[in-house]
């Protein structure tokens, strides 16, 4: 994934059409973020932030921001998908801190393990679980299962 600024991210955005059938509704209906926010019961920035396509909305707000622009519910319910926030996914950040933090000492012990070797992406099999822990906590598990790819001992190496 490629850096980018939040406003270059907003404008790719998947549903940009719909955002933007958003953004006439809301200059149509006269309401400024904080009237809008008040009508339908939600605060003002969140709201605004919504709008943007940069939050999760449950069903029941999707409906509520459709009856307070007066648009079809039809019209808001792409904003019940998760969306890439700003110009890095908060779960997609971590998962690059973890593998910068952690990749090097990864590799080692493939290396270490595995010999001078790889693990295919392609031959790749990968698996998330949410389980709960003994105190209560939420836990991601996230397995990764490649197949060890030995280089190949051809060209001009030492062997």
């Amino acid at each position: 994934m490629t850096p980018m600024n939040n406003e270059e991210y907003l404008l790719k955005l998947q549903f940009s059409d719909e955002l933007k059938e958003l953004e006439a509704a809301k200059k149509a209906s006269g309401l400024n973020f904080e009237q809008l926010a008040e009508k339908i019961g939600v605060n003002k920035v969140w709201l605004a932030s919504t709008l943007k396509g940069q939050q999760w909305v449950p069903e029941e707000y999707c409906i509520k921001i459709a009856k307070a622009l007066g648009i079809s519910v039809e019209k808001t319910m792409f904003l019940n998908n998760h969306p890439y926030k700003g110009n890095t996914d908060p779960i997609l950040y971590r998962l690059h801190e973890v593998l910068d933090t952690y990749g090097p000492a990864i590799k080692d012990i493939i290396h270490e393990q595995g010999g001078n070797a790889i693990m295919s992406a392609i031959d790749f099999g990968l698996d998330v679980d949410v389980i709960e822990d003994a105190e209560g906590n939420h836990r991601v598990i996230i397995k990764f299962d490649g197949k060890l790819l030995p280089y190949a001992k051809k060209g001009k190496y030492p062997w």
